[in-house]
Order: structure tokens, then C-alpha cells, then sequence
């Protein structure tokens, strides 16, 4: 059920369309910055297919999907006997793409120690697979994508600064969900028709106050966030209207996205998933998939930002009381 292609018309998303078609017949390098669940892996395939390399292969990898220790022999290859378990040569991703394009998905999880290698077959064109001496040559079109703050990471020296250069020849900044309210009921319909088509049921109709209800969230987790909704909503329907619980948006807004520094805006946006997953943490429907990281890393940025189940769910104890509390020198009503 996920968005095959670009859907929206809002004057913010409409900005990054003209980018892709901008971009698209060039053989420059894409930097896609966004939130999480924003579309960025869409964004990419538009690209390749408004571009002359439409007749070649679109290969994707995630950075972040990948243990470290693979991801070399993932992106360039391996000869037999490389390392423990590489039984055949293997191909990479980068051999695979070639005359097409190579979208590298959360390249700021990519491993210092493989930047490098990456900066010289972005450069030069050419690699050696893991194992090998002999060195193959790609024509590959990189499109790479983030929701990390790159510049930051620079400057942490958490990423190389010739590679982020390389990468951001053209970057594209695609907008939250919030800020494309008006393309909400098109992805809602387009979500609605492909999980009802896929579930064997037919929906013809969303009613006023739940299409109301669904514009006025803010969607923290984005497209991604929305699909995942409207696909439980579905299968909660049992006649030709949308049956979609609502409720649970106002519940999954606990914690306000009031926040005043960037780690104040990571901690309230972990906790809201945290709170839509029930805490699970791991697994395809946990937190950490939800927001695009691996589990350690997740569980690393909790640590960071004292973000643990006990804590929270003893603030928020203590707000409600505070809430049910009546103010000194107030009576409260029978």
C-alpha cells in the first residue's frame, strides 16, 4: 500500500515536484532531507524516472537496515572467502545500479569508516570489491537521503565534510505532513482505495468529521504515520464508510510539541511514538522502525535524553493531578 508516486498539490509540495523536474535530467548528485515517514524514498524514484536513466535499474539500500560490518560487502561486493560466510562472489549495489540510479536511504547511519570508499566511487566512478585488487568501473547516479542535520554531524565530526559536499549538490527539503494539510484527503483516498483493493473490501465514502479529525493532527510520524492509521482503519470497517478511531489521536498527543531546543523537539517526538507503539521498542511495528533508526541507536538517543516508560508515565501521573487539583480560594462545583 505504500504511495507509489508523488501525491499533492499543496504549494509546498508543489515546490518540490519543480525541483525534481529540475533536477532530474542531470547527472548530479540529490541530498533529500526530511522527517521521518515524509516520502523521501518516493521523492528519489521520481526522480529516476523523470531522468534519462529511467530504463536502468533504481537500487535502493538502507544505511541504517545494515549491520556495519555488512554494509561494505552490500554496497560493493565480496569475493569468496572475503570474510566468514562469503561462500560466491557477490555483486554490490553499486555494480547493480550501474547506467541506473543508487538511492542511499539514511546516509548519516553510514559508517565513518566507510566514507571514504564512498566519497571515491562517487568521485572517480570506480570501486573494488571487498576481497579484490581489481578495480570495476560504474557510471551510477547517487540520490541520498536524511533525517538527520548533516551540517551538524560535520561538525561533530560524525561525517565526512568532502562527502556531505559531494552529496548536497542539489538538495531537496521536503515539508512535514503539518505543513501539507491541503494534500491530507488526497492521501487519505489514495491509502483508503489501495488497503480496501488489497483487503478484498469496498469503502466509497469518508465522512466530513473524520476527514475534519484527520486534518486537524499534526501527524508526527508523517506519511508513514497516516498509512499505518488509515490501514488499521480499514480493517476496523465493516460497511462502505470509513470506520477510523479518531479517539486515539487526541490520545497519542499526551505530550505537546512545545519545544524549544532541537533535543526538547527529539524527546517530545520519541515519547509520541513511544506512546503509539505501547513502548515496544524494536521489531517491524516498534518505535525504532517508526522513526527510521536502528534499535541501538533509538535506544542510545533515550539514554541521551532520560527518556524511560517509568519517567513519562509518572509525569504525566503528576500532571493529571495537578490538572484535577482545584485552584486555592476556588470552590468547585457538586
Amino acid at each position: 500500500m505504500p504511495v507509489s508516486e508523488p501525491i499533492g498539490s499543496s504549494a509546498s509540495f508543489m515546490a518540490v515536484l519543480e525541483n525534481v523536474r529540475t533536477v532530474a535530467p542531470s547527472n548530479c548528485a540529490v541530498l533529500i532531507q526530511g522527517e521521518t515517514g515524509t516520502g523521501k524514498e518516493v521523492i528519489a524514484r521520481a526522480i529516476h524516472e523523470a531522468s534519462p536513466r529511467r530504463q536502468h535499474r533504481f537500487v535502493a539500500i538502507n544505511c541504517a537496515a545494515i549491520p556495519a560490518a555488512l554494509l561494505e560487502s552490500e554496497l560493493f561486493g565480496c569475493e569468496r572467502g572475503a570474510f566468514t560466510g562469503a561462500m560466491t562472489q557477490r555483486m554490490g549495489r553499486f555494480q547493480a545500479a550501474d547506467r541506473g540510479t543508487l538511492f542511499l536511504d539514511e546516509i548519516g547511519e553510514l559508517p565513518i569508516e566507510l566514507q571514504p570508499k564512498l566519497l571515491r566511487v562517487i568521485q572517480e566512478q570506480e570501486f573494488e570489491r571487498l576481497g579484490s585488487s581489481h578495480t570495476t568501473r560504474v557510471d551510477v547516479r547517487i540520490v541520498a537521503a536524511t533525517n538527520q542535520n548533516l551540517k551538524q554531524m560535520v561538525a561533530e565530526r560524525l561525517f565526512r565534510m568532502d562527502l556531505y559536499y559531494r552529496l548536497n549538490v542539489f538538495p531537496i527539503m521536503l515539508p512535514p505532513l503539518r505543513e501539507r494539510v491541503d494534500d491530507i484527503p488526497s492521501l487519505v483516498d489514495h491509502f483508503v482505495r489501495t488497503c480496501a483493493e488489497r483487503q478484498g473490501k469496498f469503502i466509497e465514502h469518508v465522512a466530513e468529521d473524520i476527514m475534519t479529525a484527520l486534518t486537524r493532527y499534526d501527524w508526527p510520524g508523517n506519511i508513514r504515520e497516516l498509512q499505518n492509521f488509515i490501514e488499521r482503519s480499514v480493517i476496523l470497517s465493516r460497511g462502505t464508510e470509513l470506520r477510523a478511531p479518531v479517539e486515539e489521536l487526541s490520545k497519542n498527543e499526551v505530550f505537546a510539541d512545545d519545544a524549544r531546543t532541537l533535543a526538547d523537539a527529539d524527546r517530545v517526538h520519541i515519547i509520541n511514538t513511544l506512546l503509539k507503539t505501547d513502548w515496544v521498542v524494536g521489531g517491524k511495528y516498534g518505535a525504532a522502525c517508526r522513526l527510521g533508526l536502528n534499535r541501538t541507536t533509538l535506544v542510545a538517543k533515550m539514554r541521551k535524553l532520560g527518556i524511560s516508560r517509568e519517567i513519562v508515565e509518572q509525569g504525566a501521573a503528576l500532571s493529571n493531578s495537578h490538572a484535577k487539583a482545584p485552584m486555592k480560594g476556588l470552590s468547585v462545583p457538586a
